[in-house]
């Protein structure tokens, strides 16, 4: 079995600052599958389904979507096979997805995938790994729906010790991206905790 760590460091993770004064989150994964396969996970319905959530709505340019008990938005640009951008409404809010696959050596496929945030009091307290964690697990849920292995439910996993450990180090881990991009240490650190508290239940 791979180890906990390095799923967790298969994710390049990189914190920047948005074009309009906002803050982004990105992540970097490859994976051993033909792009036609990821772009076919990333945007067909029945196999959304099956490794982040069940979408209805209309997935073309200018359509509009919904994630079942998740975000909603509007499909701004669809380029097949190389990547969406999309708005991304959750909670009262409005920030902004965009997803870009590459072919590389060997048949391999490159994801990147950029989330355009608010610079706003839930950043001050959470830092880049509120969203960042969730994604980290999306990714991580995606790479093991390519490969054809079975995905356990997200809540009977988060309770497991594999599960809590992926999730703190995730957390940790975007918080090193957060001084990377010039934060202070100290506040980088106490975001990262209070955002691995939040996912796991506890500060340990």
């Amino acid at each position: 079995m791979t180890d906990t760590a390095q799923l967790v460091d298969a994710l390049h993770r990189r914190v920047g600052t948005g074009a309009h004064g906002g803050r982004t989150i990105a992540l970097t994964r490859t994976y051993d599958a033909a792009i036609a396969d990821v772009w076919s996970a990333c945007t067909e319905p029945d196999r959304l389904a099956r490794w982040f959530l069940p979408v209805s709505g209309d997935l073309r340019t200018g359509g509009q979507y919904r994630l079942e008990g998740g975000a909603s938005g509007t499909v701004e640009r669809c380029d097949p096979p190389r990547g969406f951008t999309a708005t991304w409404e959750f909670g009262g809010g409005t920030s902004r997805i965009e997803l870009r696959l590459s072919t590389e050596e060997g048949g391999r496929t490159r994801l990147e995938l950029e989330h355009s945030v608010p610079d706003d009091e839930h950043w001050a307290e959470f830092g880049p790994g509120a969203a960042g964690v969730g994604w980290d697990i999306g990714l991580l849920n995606l790479g093991l729906h390519l490969a054809g292995e079975q995905i356990q439910p997200e809540e009977e996993w988060a309770a497991t010790e594999p599960g809590l450990r992926f999730m703190r180090l995730s957390s940790a881990r975007w918080g090193e991206a957060d001084i990377a991009a010039g934060a202070g240490p100290e506040r980088a650190r106490a975001a990262a905790e209070r955002t691995a508290a939040f996912y796991t239940g506890s500060t340990q």
